[in-house]
Formats: structure tokens, sequence, C-alpha cells
């Protein structure tokens, strides 16, 4: 059941990503603005740690939606010598917009290949995917 699950998470996850194709992000990118949305503005390194990646790798990611517009660098107010890392408006509307693309490929799916028992089973497979996660 674990290997199974584990192929459909996957399988689930490429298909979300393949949804909003059209943001021109990859997924590094998006994973990084989700993350400056999510926890707020965060250094290169650590930023860099969260993602997996060398700080090298990461520099390369934020200067690239640095160019877009995405996020903007500021010093650090507790390290002169650093800078953080923020969400710009336009950053928070484009990963609005991806996040609404995947959201609603999900939902018109759903809407369109499960029964009401099907959904209703779904839910709570959701459910306790979710406490699986949150253990």
């Amino acid at each position: 059941m674990a290997a199974d699950l584990s192929g459909v998470v996957g399988r689930l996850l490429r298909r979300l990503r393949s949804s909003s194709a059209d943001s021109l992000l990859t997924p590094s990118q998006r994973s990084v603005l989700a993350r400056l949305e999510d926890g707020g503005p965060a250094t290169t390194a650590s930023l860099a740690r969260a993602e997996l990646v060398r700080p090298q790798s990461m520099r390369l990611t934020l200067g690239a939606l640095e160019s877009q517009g995405f996020v903007t660098r500021a010093p650090d107010p507790s390290d002169g010598r650093k800078s953080v890392v923020s969400v710009t408006e336009e950053g928070s509307t484009v990963l609005a917009g991806v996040r609404a693309a995947k959201r609603s490929w999900l939902a018109d799916a759903i809407a369109g290949e499960l029964d009401g028992a099907e959904r209703r089973a779904l839910a709570e497979a959701v459910e306790l995917i979710g406490r699986l996660v949150d253990k």
C-alpha cells in the first residue's frame, strides 16, 4: 500500500505541476516562491537549506526570480552583511495564479470523474493522508 500511495501521490504532483505549466516558472522557482510566500523573508542560505540545494544553485534561482520582478532583496536587519529575500506583489500574483490553476484542474477532475460516493471516499482519504503527513 505504501508503494501504491507513493506512486499515486507522485503522479498527482506531476499532473498538478503540468496544470500550471504556462506560468513560466520552473518547479524550483515555484517552490522557492511558495516558501517565501508562506514562510516570509529568508536569506539565500536558509532557502538553500530548506530546499536541499547548494547556495550557488539558490542564488541562480533567486536571480531568475528577481529579474522577473517576483522577489526583492533587502539588508538583513540582524546582520547587514547578509540580505533577505521577499516576495513582491507581482510574485504573489503569479503564485496565486499557479495555485488557482492547480486547484481548478483538481476540482474539475473530481467533479467530472467521481460520483458522490467516490467524492465522500476521497474526502475521507484526504483526512487520513493529512494525519499521516502531520504525524
